[in-house]
C-alpha cells in the first residue's frame, strides 16, 4: 500500500516514527546513513578544459584544423593564422553556451527549502533542509517552501501552490484523509505535499515519506540528467557538408599531385598546387558566417519578445513540425475570470479581459445593468464581501494580490461598479470562518448599517447546496425542494460542461442577539443565491497563431496538468481539438510504453492530467515518428521534456529558473503567439543560410575548377593560396553575412515544414551551386588565359586579373542567390545591407590590388583600365546568362 492510500495511523507505523515526539537524534543519524542527505544529486560534471576541447570535435572544424596544419608546414603562415582564429572563435562561442546550460540542476537544487521546522525529541527546532530524513515530522505555514515529500497529517485551511510540478497555478487544498484512487497523478494527491512547492494559505504538519532523489522533484532531476540534448537539423546538415567537402578536397589533392607528377612537374610544386585546391574546396568562413547569421537572427527575435539561449535553436524552429504547448499562461491568460453567473433559473454572461475591472453583463444576449437585477446584484456583493483578494495597479496594469478564484469574484463585482471600500462602509465584518479543505467553504458574519446581521458563505456548489434549505428564485425566497435542487444541479453541470470552475454563494439572516461561535452553527439552513462560473480564458491572439501554424503544416498539441474537461474546452476554442483528433489523460499514458504511444501520437491533440514522465514520453514518441518537436513549459515539471525536445521553449514571466536553463528559447511575454513569430523568423533564417551556403559553395566550385582546369591544361596556377583564402574569408564573407539579413519571402508561412532529413543540396540547390560555379570558374580561367597568352612573362599580372574576375563574378552572383528562381525575380536593391556589403568588398579588392604594401603579400599588381572591360564583361556572364535562360522558359 502506498502512503497516499494509508490512514494516518498506518503511515506512522510504516515509517516507524512518533507523531507526538518525532525522531530522536540517534535515529536521525542512523537514517541519514541509510537514506543519505536530502539533496538532489548532480551527474558527473565535465571539466571546463574538456568542455572547451570538445568544441573542436565537429567535422568541419577538424577539416579546418587539417588545412591549418598543411598551410603551416608549407610556410603559409598567414593562411594558418586566419583559419585557426576562426576555429578558436567558434570554440569559445560553443563553450560559453554549454557552460550556461549546466546551471539547470543548480537552479533545481535551490528550490528546496534552506531551513525547515522539524519535531525532534519532542521539541520543534529549525534544521537545514538537507538534514531531513524519512519519518521526520515537519511543520509549515503560509509562505514556507516544503523541504521534502510529506504525507499531510494535520491541515488547517492548508493550500499549496504546485505549479512548479504540475504547471497549474491554482493552489491545491490539502487534507489528511486517505485516497481511494490507486494511481492518482501529482495534481490529484491531495494528502501529499511535495518538495519545492509553496504554502499559500493556512498551515499544516506532515511526516516525511521521501527525501533527495526519491522525491517527485528528485525524479525530475534524474530525468533532467538523463534527457539527451538533440543535434539540430542544421548541425547535422553542416556535418554532412563537412564530410562531402573533406572527401572532395582529398580526392582533388591526390588527383592534382598524381596528374602533375605524371606530366613531369616537380613533386613539391604539385603538392603546393594540391593544397591550393584543398583550400579552395573548404569554405573557411562558413562556420563563422553561420554563427553570425544566427546571432543576427537572435537580435531580431529579441525585438519579438523571444530570447535565444542556444544559437542553433533559431534555425531549428524553422523546421518544427509539432509544438507541444503548456496551457496555463501560454495559451491562456493565467487570470481566472468569471464568464457566467446563474441564479433562480436566470443565466448572465459577462465579458472583459483579465483583471481589468471593465465589462458588460448580458442576459439572453441583451445588455443588462446589474443594479436592475436584484439576484445578480446580491450575488456579486456577497461574493466581494466574502473575499480576501485585492486588485492593485502596477506599471499601469491590474494585478491580483490573493487567491485567483477569489480574485475572479472580486473583478466580476467591480465590473458591476461595486467597490470594496464603499461596501465596507455599508457592511461591517463581525467574524470570519476561514476556508477549510475539509469543509470546502468560507463564511463571514457581517452587519449592515441598519443593524441587520447576515452569514455569507461561498464554496463548492454541491456542498453549499447540501446545507441550504431555501433558494432565491424570482427575487423571492422559497423552500428548496427536490425540483429546485435538480434545477440547481443541472445549472452547475451545465457550467461545468463548459469547463468552468464553479463557486456557489449563499446567505442567511440572523438575529442581532444570536451568537455564532463555530462554522457548524454558521453554515447551515442557508439560502442558496446562485453560482459564478469562471475559467482561465484563452489569450485572444492564440487562436490566430494556432491557425497560422496549421497553415504552415505545424501541429499544435496541448499538454496540461489540468482536468480533461477544461483542457478539451480550451483546446476546442483555440481550434486545436478537432472532430478527428483525440484526447489522452495521464492514466492512459501511464499504461502505455513509448512504442505503444508512437502508434497513436499523431492523432492526439490534447494530453491532460500529465506528469513530468508523461511529457518526456510524449516528446520521445513524437521524435520517434520523425517530428521536429518544440516543447514549451514554465515549471520544473517541464524541464526534462524541454531539454529532450529538439527545441525547448520556456516562459520568461512565470517560468522557473530550472525551465529557463533547460530551454533554448525563452518567451519574454509567455505568449504562444510569440512562438509563431519565432517560427517565421526561424524559417527565414534557414532560407537565408541556404542562400549564403549556395553563394559560398558556388564560389568555391568556381575556384576549384579554375585550379583543376589549369592543371589539366598544363597552365601555371591562375590563383595563389593567399588569394583564394582572401576571397573565401573577406570578399565572400561580407555579402554572405548580408544574405543572412535578407527579408522573408511572402509565402514563408504557407509552406510545410521542411523534412529533418532534407539535405543541404535539396530543392535544386546542388544544381545551382555546380552550374553557377562552373561558369564562374570558366570565365575566371578565360580571363587568366587571355592575359597570360598575350604576355607569358607577366604571370603575376595575369593572376591578378583572374583574381579580380573571380571576385567580380561572385559579387554579381550574390544578387542571384536572393531568390530560388532568378536574379530578376526580386528587387536587387531590396536588401540594403547586401548593397553596402558588395560595395565594401569591391573597395577591399581595390585596396589589395592597388595598395603597394599589400601587393607583395597577395601577389598582385595594378590592373590597367583596358583590362577592367574584360573583367566586368566576363564576370557578368554567369549570372545574366542563366537569368536569360530563366526568362526564356518563363515566356514559353
Amino acid at each position: 500500500m502506498k502512503f497516499h492510500e494509508m490512514k494516518i495511523e498506518q503511515v506512522e507505523k510504516a515509517l516507524e516514527t512518533d507523531f507526538s515526539s518525532g525522531l530522536s537524534q540517534e535515529e536521525v543519524k542512523k537514517r541519514i546513513d541509510q537514506y543519505g542527505l536530502n539533496e538532489l544529486e548532480e551527474g558527473e560534471k565535465q571539466s571546463a578544459l574538456l568542455l572547451f576541447f570538445s568544441q573542436f570535435k565537429d567535422f568541419m572544424v577538424l577539416v579546418l584544423l587539417a588545412a591549418t596544419l598543411i598551410s603551416g608546414l608549407l610556410g603559409e603562415y598567414i593562411d594558418a593564422i586566419a583559419i585557426i582564429a576562426i576555429v578558436i572563435i567558434n570554440g569559445f562561442l560553443g563553450f560559453f553556451q554549454e557552460r550556461r546550460a549546466e546551471k539547470s540542476l543548480q537552479a533545481l537544487k535551490e528550490l528546496s527549502a534552506p531551513q525547515v521546522s522539524a519535531l525532534r525529541d519532542g521539541q520543534w527546532i529549525k534544521i537545514p533542509s538537507k538534514e531531513i530524513v524519512v519519518g521526520d515530522i515537519l511543520k509549515f505555514s503560509s509562505g514556507d517552501r516544503i523541504g521534502a515529500d510529506v504525507r499531510v497529517i494535520e491541515s488547517k485551511s492548508l493550500e499549496i501552490e504546485e505549479s512548479a510540478l504540475t504547471g497549474e497555478s491554482v493552489p491545491v487544498a490539502k487534507h489528511i484523509d486517505s485516497l481511494t484512487s490507486p494511481n492518482p497523478g501529482i495534481g490529484d494527491m491531495e494528502n501529499i505535499a511535495f518538495m519545492g512547492t509553496m504554502v499559500t494559505r493556512g498551515s499544516g504538519i506532515g511526516v516525511v515519506i521521501a527525501t533527495g532523489m526519491k522525491t517527485a522533484m528528485g525524479q525530475i532531476a534524474d530525468l533532467l540528467q538523463s534527457a539527451e540534448s538533440q543535434d539540430t537539423p542544421l548541425q547535422r546538415r553542416l556535418e554532412q557538408l563537412g564530410k562531402i567537402l573533406i572527401t572532395v578536397a582529398l580526392l582533388l589533392t591526390v588527383l592534382v599531385v598524381v596528374v602533375g607528377v605524371l606530366r613531369g612537374h616537380d613533386l613539391y610544386e604539385m603538392f603546393l598546387a594540391g593544397v591550393s585546391l584543398a583550400v579552395a574546396a573548404i569554405p573557411e568562413g562558413l562556420p563563422a558566417i553561420v554563427t553570425v547569421a544566427l546571432s543576427l537572427g537572435v537580435q531580431k527575435m529579441i525585438r519579438q519578445n523571444a530570447i535565444v539561449r542556444k544559437l542553433p535553436a533559431v534555425e531549428t524552429l524553422g523546421c518544427a513540425s509539432v509544438i507541444c504547448s503548456d496551457k496555463t499562461g501560454t495559451m491562456t491568460q493565467n487570470k481566472m475570470t468569471v464568464t457566467h453567473l446563474w441564479s433562480g433559473g436566470q443565466t448572465w454572461t459577462v465579458d472583459g479581459v483579465g483583471y481589468e475591472p471593465q465589462g458588460q453583463f448580458y442576459r439572453d444576449e441583451r445588455t443588462v445593468l446589474p443594479k436592475d437585477e436584484k439576484a445578480l446584484q446580491q450575488m456579486l456583493i456577497f461574493g466581494m464581501l466574502c473575499n480576501h483578494s485585492d486588485l492593485v495597479v502596477r506599471d499601469d496594469e491590474f494585478t491580483l494580490d490573493g487567491d485567483p478564484t477569489e480574485g475572479a469574484l472580486l473583478v466580476s463585482a467591480m465590473k458591476a461598479g461595486f467597490e470594496r471600500t464603499k461596501l465596507l462602509d455599508e457592511f461591517t465584518i463581525v467574524n470570519e470562518f476561514p476556508f477549510d479543505s475539509a469543509r470546502k467553504m468560507m463564511s463571514v458574519h457581517v452587519k449592515d448599517k441598519q443593524g441587520r446581521h447576515f452569514i455569507i458563505t461561498k464554496g463548492a456548489p454541491d456542498v453549499i447546496l447540501g446545507i441550504s434549505e431555501s433558494i432565491l428564485w424570482d427575487e423571492r425566497t422559497q423552500y428548496l425542494n427536490r425540483e429546485s435542487q435538480n434545477k440547481v444541479q443541472d445549472a452547475i453541470n451545465g457550467l461545468a460542461s463548459q469547463a468552468l470552475r464553479t463557486i456557489a454563494i449563499a446567505f442567511k439572516p440572523i438575529s442581532t442577539n444570536t451568537v455564532i461561535l463555530s462554522e457548524q452553527e454558521a453554515e447551515k439552513q442557508l439560502t442558496f443565491i446562485g453560482v459564478q462560473g469562471m475559467i482561465d480564458p484563452p489569450r485572444p491572439e492564440v487562436k490566430d497563431a494556432v491557425k497560422e501554424c496549421k497553415e504552415a503544416g505545424i501541429k499544435t498539441v496541448m499538454i496540461t496538468g489540468d482536468h480533461v474537461i477544461t483542457a478539451k474546452a480550451i483546446a476546442s476554442q483555440l481550434g486545436i481539438l478537432t472532430k478527428k483528433s483525440k484526447v489522452l489523460d495521464g492514466k492512459a499514458l501511464s499504461d502505455m510504453s513509448v512504442a505503444e504511444l508512437e502508434k497513436i501520437v499523431d492523432d492526439v491533440s490534447v494530453f491532460a492530467r500529465v506528469s513530468p514522465e508523461h511529457k518526456l514520453k510524449i516528446v520521445k514518441a513524437l521524435q520517434n515518428r520523425g517530428h521536429i518537436v518544440a516543447m514549451t513549459g514554465d515549471g520544473v515539471n517541464d524541464a526534462p521534456a524541454i531539454k529532450a525536445a529538439d527545441i525547448g521553449v520556456s516562459m520568461g514571466i512565470t517560468g522557473t529558473d530550472v525551465a529557463k536553463e533547460a530551454s533554448a528559447l525563452v518567451l519574454l511575454d509567455d505568449n504562444f503567439a510569440t512562438i509563431k513569430a519565432a517560427i517565421k523568423e526561424g524559417r527565414n533564417i534557414y532560407e537565408n543560410i541556404r542562400k549564403f551556403v549556395r553563394y559560398l559553395l558556388a564560389s568555391n566550385v568556381g575556384e576549384i575548377l579554375v585550379m583543376l582546369f589549369a592543371m589539366i591544361l598544363a597552365l601555371p596556377l591562375p590563383l595563389v593560396p593567399i588569394q583564394i583564402l582572401w576571397v573565401n574569408l573577406v570578399t565572400d564573407g561580407l555579402p554572405a553575412m548580408a544574405l543572412g539579413l535578407d527579408r522573408p519571402e511572402e509565402n514563408v508561412m504557407k509552406r510545410r515544414p521542411r523534412s529533418p532529413n532534407e539535405g543541404v543540396f535539396s530543392r535544386g540547390l546542388g544544381w545551382k551551386v555546380v552550374s553557377r560555379g562552373f561558369l564562374i570558374g570558366i570565365v575566371t580561367l578565360l580571363s587568366f588565359m587571355f592575359v597570360y597568352d598575350n604576355n607569358p612573362s607577366q604571370l603575376q599580372y595575369a593572376q591578378t586579373v583572374a583574381f579580380a574576375t573571380l571576385v567580380m563574378a561572385q559579387l554579381i552572383h550574390v544578387f542571384d542567390c536572393r531568390s530560388e528562381k532568378s536574379v530578376l525575380s526580386r528587387n536587387p536593391f531590396g536588401n540594403p545591407y547586401l548593397v553596402w556589403a558588395v560595395i565594401s568588398s569591391l573597395l577591399l579588392m581595390f585596396v589589395v590590388i592597388y595598395y603597394p604594401p599589400l601587393q607583395p603579400i597577395f601577389h598582385t599588381l595594378p590592373i590597367l583600365a583596358k583590362d577592367w572591360l574584360l573583367i566586368v564583361g566576363l564576370s557578368s556572364i554567369p549570372t545574366f546568362l542563366l537569368a536569360g535562360t530563366f526568362l526564356l522558359r518563363k515566356t514559353k
